[in-house]
């Protein structure tokens, strides 16, 4: 007997769309066809539905220990669980302790174990100072390692901090030896900061204000000399939350000359554009910032060719208060997004704009899985774990605070109406999330074994 049937579907596989059914068996799939004749513990009819892989979400910040109260485990897998997110790396940073050593790794998986109702994978800091840890981290099974070049952290102890070019460079010298990953926040540090404190003397405070003092070059040069660095380190790179072409262009120049380097972007800066950012207020403060609505344009273009890699939620939740701040550059930086994902990239990708499920499936799912070896993760294929959502096409909804499972409820795309709804989540077979009924069972989310 199998354990589920989701039958009736218009599953996205790899490489097409088809109306199929999934059968289910200790957590993995095992049957893919038209019709499943053998009996199952559960049925789910997605009749009229689209069935995606699950999203691999490859950048989140959860903020546990030590800053609970901006997130934590249980609300934010809710979260990612009512949004289609059903695995996720996280970040080594808001939390305090940063995760920057063996300790501090071990100790933040304390927290994540039996907290989470989707499967998580660490991932280490570099920062300035644990070189010596960066290997032994890799061998403790971290998915891959963060660096900041743009400025970062507090003056908090155990709190993160961003490296200077040496220092990067000295740390892919040592995960290079381990065949590791390295994914890096890609803005000029001195340039940024002057800019900002120009504009914070000349008294301006909107949002829109902030974006113009991170212009499209500081990131763009900051890709490139990341680049460079791994190039001549050999060290694998990934290049963080590309807000624009540019930064996409320069990750493709390296790639086609030898560098083993991908990148992501994320939802917001295909879903929303500087000019819509001072009505929305600080909610939509976020580094890189979110440009215009002409690289907006070609950003689209970018994901209906497959050009966009993956696309990541880069959750950055915090307390209420570190947003309401009426001047943007005082806010906290960083957009509370798990939970619409899915939804607002299907409805404006497949629903408005006509993009294929399947690229958008790559982008969110497959991609991340396969870079970050996640293995058995992002694919609806025989032998993968069976992570599935169930979208309803024909159900539209506005997005309100009440609707958003975060410890701290609230959105920069609060107010936005999305023409599709996440039905059913499903994690190794376990329905976790079904609309009407809320979030279901228990924490039962695993931590996923990295494997070089």
């Amino acid at each position: 007997m199998l354990d589920l049937i989701v039958k009736n579907g218009r599953v996205v596989l790899r490489d097409r769309v088809e109306t199929t059914s999934i059968g289910v068996k200790d957590g993995k799939i095992v049957r893919i066809a038209p019709t499943i004749d053998e009996e199952a513990k559960s049925v789910c009819d997605a009749a009229g539905c689209y069935v995606l892989p699950g999203m691999v979400d490859a950048h989140m910040h959860l903020s546990e220990p030590g800053r609970t109260e901006w997130e934590g485990y249980e609300t934010g897998t809710k979260a990612m669980a009512a949004g289609g997110i059903t695995s996720f790396v996280e970040m080594p940073l808001n939390n305090i302790p940063a995760t920057t050593d063996v300790a501090s790794l071990e100790l933040k998986m304390s927290h994540a174990k039996d907290s989470c109702w989707v499967d998580y994978a660490p991932m280490g800091g570099l920062v300035p100072w644990n070189t010596a840890d960066l290997i032994p981290m890799a061998k403790a099974g971290v998915a891959s390692f963060k660096a900041f070049v743009a400025t970062c952290g507090s003056d908090k102890p155990g709190d993160f901090k961003n490296v200077t070019d040496w220092e990067l460079y000295r740390g892919m010298r040592e995960i290079a030896k381990v065949d590791g990953l390295v994914v890096v926040h890609c803005e000029n540090a001195t340039i940024t900061d002057e800019l900002g404190r120009e504009a914070m003397e000349a008294g301006k405070t909107l949002v829109s204000d902030y974006v113009a003092t991170r212009p499209i070059f500081t990131e763009v040069e900051a890709v490139r000399r990341v680049l460079m660095i791994a190039e001549a380190t050999g060290c694998r790179v990934h290049i963080a939350h590309c807000s624009c072409h540019e930064a996409i262009e320069a990750v493709e120049e390296a790639k086609a000359r030898g560098v083993d380097a991908s990148f992501e972007s994320c939802p917001h800066y295909l879903l929303l554009a500087t000019e819509e950012l001072d009505a929305i207020g600080p909610k939509a403060k976020c580094s890189p910032p979110i440009r215009d609505r002409k690289h907006r344009e070609r950003m689209w273009e970018l994901l209906a060719d497959g050009r966009i890699e993956m696309l990541v939620s880069d959750h950055s939740p915090c307390t209420i208060d570190l947003k309401s701040d009426p001047n943007a550059f005082k806010a906290w930086g960083g957009i509370s997004a798990a939970q619409n994902c899915v939804d607002a990239m299907f409805d404006e990708a497949v629903l408005k704009r006509g993009i294929s499920p399947v690229t958008l499936s790559l982008a969110l799912s497959t991609n991340a899985a396969r870079r970050f070896r996640l293995e058995g993760k992002g694919e609806i294929a025989v032998g993968f774990d069976a992570d599935l959502v169930v979208i309803d096409p024909n159900r539209s909804y506005t997005l309100e605070a009440k609707d958003l499972l975060y410890k701290n409820p609230f959105s920069a795309y609060e107010g936005r109406r999305i023409d599709c709804r996440v039905r059913d989540t499903f994690v190794r077979g376990m329905a976790v999330w079904h609309l009407g009924d809320g979030i279901l069972g228990e924490a039962r989310g695993k931590r996923i074994e990295i494997h070089g």
